[in-house]
């Protein structure tokens, strides 16, 4: 099992890296989070990878006074999805051709949706902008769906101003990953080994992705 677990997530994180490195050479815009790591890399020269990194990190102090603290895969996530969006970005080529850029768009979408879905199947805690996202509605006692939207203007709204890409693939991942993450995460959810009715919640409130409207949904375990 733990076997499993562990190349769920390390695959997880590559693919997931990759699919950022393919939206970008889409060049028809990027998710909330990444159109402020593109900005930032823009103004200061440092590599997007690196960029995911820092931000990562950075998002984890955020952390510490909503009392949320990161697991195993909430470390590895910081660190590997930087690192394969760089080497992604090293391998792929840009498109210029419109066909090439959808087809691109498309296969990122898809990409990242099973990267999700794997590395939260694994169970080894969320990354650090979902853990976010749960802590200030856990704390504040707003709804999932007002801390996600928060969040993801605050940072959309930022990365447009300092350059990011927004455009239709901005759009097309807020409507799309939702319910892919949701319609995937059932083949690759490792059953829950919990002590406790309590922990469990915790496992669920941490590890589910939100729909479209950025409300969590019922975790449905793998037989």
């Amino acid at each position: 099992m733990m076997t499993r677990r562990l190349l769920q997530l390390f695959t997880g994180l590559a693919m997931y890296g990759i699919s950022l490195a393919l939206f970008i050479r889409a060049g028809l815009g990027l998710d909330p989070w990444d159109v402020f790591h593109q900005g930032v890399a823009a103004r200061t020269g440092v590599s997007i990878g690196v960029v995911v990194i820092i931000v990562s990190f950075l998002v984890l102090l955020l952390w510490i006074p909503l009392k949320q603290w990161p697991g195993f895969g909430t470390l590895c996530n910081a660190v590997l999805v930087g690192v394969f969006a760089d080497v992604g970005l090293a391998l792929i080529p840009v498109f210029s051709h419109l066909g090439g850029q959808i087809a691109m768009l498309g296969g990122a979408v898809v990409l990242n949706a099973i990267a999700s879905a794997c590395y939260i199947g694994a169970r080894f805690g969320p990354g650090a902008r979902d853990g976010l996202m749960t802590g200030l509605a856990r704390r504040s006692g707003w709804s999932v769906r007002t801390s996600r939207t928060l969040i993801e203007v605050v940072v959309l709204a930022a990365g447009w101003l300092l350059g990011g890409s927004v455009g239709v693939g901005t759009v097309v991942y807020a409507l799309a990953i939702g319910p892919m993450v949701q319609l995937l995460l059932p083949r690759f959810m490792v059953p829950a080994r919990v002590a406790a009715p309590e922990a469990a919640a915790d496992v669920a409130a941490d590890t589910q992705p939100a729909d479209p409207s950025g409300e969590a949904k019922t975790p449905v375990t793998a037989t």
